[in-house]
């Protein structure tokens, strides 16, 4: 395996010389389905946790990019809102008390000599845990920026909706062709005063069946046009966007412009941990163990040969990630805790 970015080997790098913040035995490195499942059941098995995410709220992309898309591959519910299993699985993760640490990032990585790590954040903070279990998702991901008016980014230009009341009662206009853009016109119909959604190609990239549902909406469909100028004081008030084919020139007066223009999205500190990487993505064998002994990773991050990425199977991988970080810091202990649901079963080292 070559060292991903010519880092340091773990080995050879000096770990900082202070007393860590948290002191745990699992380290979950991302706050999305995968990670809050692995997060309860760390907890089933009476291992102390910590969870980091760079974002601000739980549920990783479910919650920042999908929060009123329907989920229908979940086993045992028909469907939910993105919204509502991300808050279901939080309460979840929250049942046996791990510490969560949203809005740091996980940075460098340090190995020390009995086999455990410690961990920088991007805010400063130092870990020590025996095993880690990465669950980021695609990794950090950042929108793709409206090309102009970025001067009016949270003055009236934003890129996610987490919450459609915020933007009940106003004009919007969504930018975007994508699958993120289609859903946000449809979930703020419900609440705007009025929607208009342009695209700059005539084709969406969304799924037909939700095309389908917009064409079929009060939302005004302008293809294929693209944001020329932006206009305001204090807060966006008006736009124009220019018409790609005849190059007419129409102007809107809107109060909240929605960016869904897609997001880039890259490994950021973690491809300096000298896991092995195949295409952003962290190679595991069938134990969800990386190239790097004692860090695991599971959910979209997982990489192996037939990996299928849905949400149930994040949750599958994340349990197997637990048990066998459990066995890794104390081989006394069985690959296998017994079923959650028999009550003999459940975990009294706490």
């Amino acid at each position: 395996m070559s060292n991903p970015r010519g880092a340091a080997p773990l080995e050879h790098r000096e770990p900082p010389q202070r007393s860590p913040d948290h002191d745990v035995d699992v380290l979950i490195v991302g706050a999305g389905p995968a990670g809050l499942y692995a997060a309860y059941y760390a907890g089933f098995r009476a291992m102390s946790v910590v969870v980091l995410d760079s974002l601000t709220e739980p549920g990783g992309q479910l919650a920042a990019l999908y929060p009123e898309k329907v989920i229908y591959d979940v086993g045992g519910i028909p469907a939910i809102l993105g919204r509502e299993l991300a808050a279901d699985l939080y309460k979840q993760a929250m049942t046996y008390n791990p510490v969560m640490l949203l809005g740091h990032g996980a940075d460098q990585l340090f190995r020390l000599d009995d086999g455990s790590f410690l961990v920088t954040t991007t805010t400063g903070l130092l870990i020590h845990a025996k095993a880690i279990i990465v669950t980021a998702g695609i990794g950090v991901f950042t929108p793709r920026r409206l090309p102009v008016g970025q001067e009016y980014e949270g003055r009236g230009l934003r890129y996610f909706v987490p919450n459609p009341q915020e933007l009940a009662g106003k004009r919007i206009l969504v930018v975007g062709g994508g699958d993120s853009a289609v859903d946000y016109a449809l979930m703020l119909e419900k609440v705007a005063a009025s929607v208009t959604l342009i695209h700059r190609r005539h084709e969406f990239r969304a799924h037909e069946a939700s095309v389908e549902q917009l064409r079929a909406s009060s939302v005004r469909i302008l293809t294929p046009y693209q944001v020329s100028a932006v206009y305001g004081d204090d807060r966006v008030t008006a736009v124009d966007v220019t018409d790609h084919d005849t190059k007419h020139v129409e102007r809107l007066d809107v109060d909240e412009i929605v960016a869904a223009l897609g997001f880039v999205a890259e490994l950021g500190p973690l491809a300096e941990w000298g896991m092995e990487l195949r295409q952003r993505h962290i190679v595991v064998d069938t134990t969800m163990a990386t190239s790097v002994p004692r860090i695991y990773a599971a959910g979209d991050i997982a990489d192996y040969p037939g990996k299928v990425k849905l949400i149930s199977v994040g949750f599958g991988e994340a349990a197997i990630a637990v048990n066998n970080a459990a066995v890794a810091i104390d081989p006394s202990k069985k690959l296998f805790p017994g079923h959650s649901s028999d009550p003999d079963r459940h975990p009294t080292e706490r």
